[in-house]
């Protein structure tokens, strides 16, 4: 976060090909008192060169946009590691773009129909580091990946994880894919933080992957966690 006239201020960047969504979503936003809109993008690659140059802590970014669409912004800023979080507002419910997004280099995902109250809490979640999937969708993902008989070689892969994982690590990795920060964990389970990040370390380390959003993904596929 930036440091705005001594207040820690969030800074965003609204993009979308809609002038009045975007105004709306200005209007909304600015109510918090530590949010800044400080830019609106109305094209794909008009939002690349807005990201790159304003550095915001967290792109609102439609899927559906002109020139070039969401999931390729979404790929170009993580491949040129942009700073900031990108969160996808979309009317789109379908889970393959939850995925195909966050694979991108998403950190949330909502739905344009959503209430001001989870989105501002959605902004706070990725900024603060966690990944921020809209109540519901999670759930979505969860049944669609967890059908009997769906994908079973992503099942097998999953069972010989957990032989790997800790039932420790998997009760860290549980409690991340509920959004819970490591704080919350921390508190919750009656540890250090320092000692939830270890925990989370390992756990990355052993599934192959990098950061809490790809272990969340990685945990549901291969019906590691049930989210309910």
């Amino acid at each position: 976060m930036r440091i705005d006239g001594g207040t820690n201020m969030i800074r965003i960047l609204i993009a979308d090909d809609h002038a009045l969504l975007r105004q709306g979503l200005k209007m909304v936003l600015e109510r918090e008192p530590d949010f800044r809109v400080i830019g609106e993008a109305a094209d794909g690659d008009e939002a690349i060169r807005m990201a790159k140059a304003l550095r915001p802590d967290v792109l609102l970014l439609d899927i559906n946009m002109p020139k070039i669409n969401g999931i390729e912004v979404a790929k170009r800023l993580s491949q040129a590691k942009a700073p900031g979080k990108i969160i996808a507002l979309t009317i789109h419910e379908d889970e393959n773009y939850v995925v195909e997004l966050i694979q991108a280099g998403a950190a949330g995902y909502v739905l344009k129909g959503i209430e001001p109250s989870v989105l501002v809490r959605g902004i706070r979640a990725v900024v603060a580091g966690d990944m921020f999937i809209q109540p519901g969708l999670a759930e979505d993902l969860s049944q669609e990946w967890q059908k009997p008989g769906a994908k079973p070689e992503a099942a097998a892969a999953g069972r010989a994880t957990k032989r790997r994982l800790t039932s420790r690590e998997l009760e860290v990795l549980d409690l991340v894919s509920h959004g819970m920060s490591n704080l919350e964990i921390a508190e919750k389970l009656f540890l250090s933080e320092k000692t939830v990040k270890n925990h989370l370390t390992n756990t990355f380390r052993k599934i192959g992957v990098t950061d809490r959003t790809q272990a969340v993904l990685y945990a549901i596929k291969h019906k590691l966690v049930i989210l309910s």
